[in-house]
């Protein structure tokens, strides 16, 4: 049982949780290839697709990501 003054939001995740979450998302979207017949050039929008669905936040259109790059790239 955590400790009752844990935070949830300031514990980190150790390596192994976040390797299972890769092969959790990279199984999700390899369903999503198959789902749509094996047709290429759709995998960074099944991987955004499948990591949305995992970690419950709404999908973002691949055309968007560049968009977040950008900014992220003006801000650093």
């Amino acid at each position: 049982m955590p400790h009752p003054t844990a935070s949830v939001s300031t514990t980190k995740p150790d390596e192994g949780s976040l390797e299972l979450t890769e092969v959790i998302i990279r199984a999700r979207a390899y369903r999503f290839y198959e789902e749509r017949g094996r047709e290429h050039g759709h995998d960074l929008e099944d991987w955004l697709r499948a990591e949305a669905e995992v970690f419950g936040r709404k999908p973002v259109a691949a055309g968007e990501t560049a968009g977040m790059h950008a900014n992220t790239a003006a801000v650093a």
